[in-house]
């Protein structure tokens, strides 16, 4: 039968299995786009940009486990396509991106939208083809189908000049593989290699996992679960890993590296035996090999690719292969096996990591209205059940995506991993909703990267694709202001964005349902409307706290066991300390020099009075002081004694002894102008405060409540803006009938 070269490519796809091709349509696919129209064998979904199309397909790829489809014209078409194939090619994602091409006799004449599509996609696929013959068309379609999902996945690109597409040809479609000398992968690990990575494992002392995305891309979910539930090691996984063994399993310590839990980076650092599954010891896990490697370890390393292999660190035990295969081997020879690691060692090895694990490293302050944004990726988990699948984009919506949203299953995380592209959200989560209908889709992203791809809000509501967005919206470019802040004296140079848009009025002119947040209480209600939503997208904007920083986090140059720790792990004492607040209330004669009588005895005994406030009582003859102080019970007990002896003391009360409420008044004075006006009120409204002075440049706040209270007010404001600040100490009562009187 006699075809188009434009008949055989959509023919080719269909004999693929092909579901969705997503794209746009340009001079150099005419033909292409022409075929599809009148042979209607797959959907084809427009996309609002080149970009876009293929990271919605890269999308589809790694919810369906398929590969995935682009189609793209020439020249800028291409171009647009770049950074969805470099994206693709980071990760490895299985996907064959089809691009339009000027005419075989115009290719190096400067022709209109020409460009040397192979020579510029060369660095950042698998492989690519320029189809100049007709006769080549479908053969080369099949080998770059199986070129992309076999070994180790990637993007590959058919470039298809636009008289191939008009010629005509018979069509024969290749039923099996295509034998291709120079690529055969080697998917069998060697069996002498495997025992003795399961030997030297049976012999450690402080053995762990280590899991990346690897393991996803082989469908090896199930044998690591069983390799690790069996062996009793714990395990830790990369960022494109998470979801590959189940987060909510006591072995499983929480992601590592840059931004992992604490306990994940001290016991990869401190391991003796390290065994890598589909990783590949990247920067982002092991900043410094050196510094990795300065407690001495063992690592076998397994993965399909030969060159990721002992790239970075030196490997005791290499094993190139696939790690299904690999890992049911070693599965078969562990229960045979009479060795396995000493039940002492590995229990004193689970304490040390436990007393790691106790010190909650994820824990943050939420006491305030101001939306923290870990609470709402917390809440999204609580709500969905751990079960949506979750697209970010990047910044630091995407560590507190991975940090907070436990993943219990493979391709439920979609993210870029790799190439840190921002703007891959939006068609992420097209892609995934059309791969996975069935399931919840929630895109977590921030007000930057949200606007990189936002026209597919467009594609959306032509498709019908009823997902939801959930911008974590501070204002910033959240992660770059985290960076200047710790590393770069605090200077914000060009993180601040003062134009964002009505993001909630933006959705509604595209269509979909826009919800704007901007208190706590309100967040579980705005997610649970959006998860009710079964039939429409909706984007909800949740204005957040500013200055949050993703905490624990490795910084450059630094080990793994060098983290910038988050505040309440900075003085692993400090939530003991917080029981050790006392505020006595003392009730003392108007008599000259009684006050520092009383502030004697704390100096005396090197003590710190963190706040003292004075003021007449009823009794115009005794004042009422408030103090207050940290410090061991005992050593407060004798305090109180001796202030009793005082002849101007009448009574002293420590409030701790019994329920007592506690409050302070602040003024404040901060730097307002531009857009930092509005943000200000807002804030005020939300600590129940009022403003009492204005000026062209400048609010006065007023401010009472408790100490704690003040204290999120004016980390939330940030010490750049704030000008001068007055606080009257902490004043304290007993609640109900207790009353301090003669």
């Amino acid at each position: 039968m006699q075809l188009s070269g434009a008949q055989i490519v959509v023919q080719s796809l269909k004999a693929e299995g092909v579901e969705y091709v997503f794209g746009y349509p340009g001079g150099a696919v005419i033909e292409i786009y022409d075929a599809i129209f009148q042979l209607n064998k797959f959907k084809h979904i427009l996309t609002r940009h080149e970009q876009a199309a293929v990271h919605a397909a890269d999308a589809y790829a790694r919810v369906s486990g398929k590969v995935g489809v682009a189609l793209v014209t020439s020249g800028p078409g291409v171009t647009n396509a770049l950074t969805g194939i470099a994206t693709a090619y980071s990760d490895s994602i299985p996907l064959v991106v089809i691009s339009g091409q000027v005419g075989n006799s115009l290719i190096g004449t400067d022709a209109f939208q020409e460009v040397d599509t192979v020579g510029i996609t060369r660095p950042c696929v698998k492989h690519n083809f320029l189809v100049t013959n007709i006769g080549e068309l479908a053969d080369t379609i099949k080998k770059a189908f199986q070129i992309a999902a076999s070994g180790r996945p990637g993007p590959v690109v058919v470039d298809i000049p636009k008289d191939v597409t008009q010629a005509m040809a018979k069509f024969s479609y290749p039923q099996e593989d295509i034998f291709i000398r120079s690529y055969q992968p080697v998917v069998q690990g060697h069996i002498g290699q495997i025992k003795k990575a399961v030997q030297m494992l049976a012999s450690a002392k402080r053995p762990i996992v280590y899991f990346g995305g690897g393991v996803v891309l082989g469908n090896a979910s199930d044998e690591l679960t069983q390799f690790v539930r069996m062996t009793g090691v714990p395990c830790t996984g990369t960022l494109m890993g998470l979801g590959a063994y189940p987060s909510s399993d006591r072995q499983f310590l929480g992601m590592l590296g840059m931004h992992g839990t604490y306990e994940a980076n001290l016991a990869m650092q401190n391991a003796d035996v390290v065994l890598a599954i589909g990783a590949r010891f990247d920067d982002r896990v092991v900043s410094v090999p050196s510094k990795f490697l300065d407690k001495p370890k063992k690592i076998i390393h397994i993965d399909i690719d030969p060159s990721s292999i002992a790239k970075r660190v030196k490997v005791d035990i290499p094993i190139v292969g696939d790690v299904k295969n690999v890992l049911t081997e070693m599965t078969h020879l562990w229960g045979k096996q009479e060795t396995a690691p000493s039940a002492d060692s590995l229990d004193k090895w689970w304490k040390t990591i436990e007393e790691w694990r106790s010190h909650n490293c994820l824990w943050f302050e939420n006491d305030s209205e101001i939306i923290k944004p870990q609470y709402v990726v917390q809440k999204l988990a609580e709500i969905t059940k751990n079960s949506a699948i979750i697209t970010s984009d990047v910044g630091q919506h995407q560590m507190f995506a991975a940090q907070y949203y436990p993943f219990e299953r493979p391709r439920q995380w979609l993210n870029s991993g790799g190439l840190g592209t921002m703007g891959v959200g939006l068609p992420y989560a097209l892609g995934a909703k059309l791969a996975a209908p069935e399931q919840d889709v929630f895109c977590i992203t921030g007000e930057g990267s949200i606007q990189m791809n936002i026209q597919e809000l467009s594609t959306c509501f032509q498709y019908n694709v009823p997902i939801n967005v959930v911008t974590l919206n501070n204002g910033y470019l959240g992660m770059v202001r985290q960076w200047q802040e710790l590393y770069y004296g605090n200077r914000e140079s060009e993180t601040y964005f003062d134009s964002l848009p009505d993001f909630v009025k933006l959705a509604e002119s595209y269509g979909h349902i826009g919800i704007r947040v901007d208190k706590k209480s309100d967040v579980e209600g705005a997610l649970l409307e959006a998860l009710n939503q079964k039939d429409r997208l909706v984007f909800l904007d949740f204005l957040t706290d500013k200055k949050q920083n993703v905490l624990p986090m490795v910084g450059n140059g630094k080990g793994l066991d060098e983290m910038v720790l988050p505040p309440h792990m900075r003085d692993i004492a400090k939530r003991k300390e917080k029981k050790m607040r006392h505020i006595l209330s003392i009730l003392m004669e108007n008599e000259s020099g009684a006050m520092s009588r009383v502030v004697g005895l704390f100096s005396a005994r090197d003590y710190n009075i963190d706040s003292l406030a004075v003021a007449p009582t009823e009794d115009k003859t005794l004042s009422r002081m408030t103090i207050v102080t940290h410090g061991d019970e005992h050593v407060i007990e004798q305090i109180t004694k001796q202030l009793n002896k005082l002849i101007e003391v009448v009574k002293v009360v420590d409030l701790n002894e019994s329920r007592f409420v506690e409050r302070e008044l602040m003024l404040v004075k901060v730097r307002a102008v531009g857009k930092d006006r509005d943000e200000f009120l807002r804030l005020t409204e939300i600590y129940r405060g009022s403003v009492i002075d204005v000026t062209d440049r400048s609010y006065t706040i007023e401010i009472t409540g408790s100490t704690e209270k003040l204290d999120s007010f004016l980390e939330t404001v940030g010490r750049a803006q704030i000008l001068e600040t007055v606080r009257t100490g902490a004043a304290g009562i007993g609640r109900g009938e207790r009353i301090l009187k003669i």
